[in-house]
């Protein structure tokens, strides 16, 4: 069922219940400093802020990542739609970053990874969450991996 034709994202319900879902996680994780909310179901959480492009707020997003030493891999998946996340706009934008790992709090810069990072961190990230490859396949763009690394 293509993303067009799913009732339950048509009615907007999965997109209010998520975007208050995440609300929700963000608020737990920063009030707990990650004791809580450092794993969403058995996955590992990071929250991410960027600087808004157009508004220049600081924004705040949950997102899976994988860690590599000093640097912090995030996947652009947002579910296998069509488009890129607003987070990962607003980092093309103003690639420095705040990334938040448990209470591990880093200055961070981002930047896309190169093919040959892709090809590993790609695999990585499906061991930790399988349903990447099927977004992988859904989306029509290349989702994009992201490499914080500190400044």
């Amino acid at each position: 069922m293509s993303e067009r034709s799913h009732p339950i994202r048509n009615s907007g319900l999965l997109a209010w219940v998520m975007k208050h879902f995440a609300r929700l996680h963000i608020a737990v994780y920063l009030r707990t400093n990650g004791r809580w909310g450092a794993k969403l179901l058995w996955f590992p959480a990071a929250l991410l802020t960027t600087t808004g492009c157009k508004s220049g707020q600081q924004r705040i997003t949950a997102t899976l990542y994988l860690q590599d030493g000093e640097r912090i891999v995030l996947p652009a998946s947002f579910g296998g739609r069509s488009k890129n996340p607003a987070w990962y706009l607003n980092l093309k934008a103003d690639p420095k970053v705040r990334v938040q790992v448990r209470a591990h709090v880093r200055e961070m810069v981002a930047r896309d990874a190169t093919d040959d990072e892709r090809r590993l961190y790609w695999r990585q990230l499906t061991r930790i969450y399988p349903p990447y490859k099927g977004y992988q396949e859904a989306a029509d763009r290349r989702i994009p991996l992201v490499v914080c690394e500190p400044l």
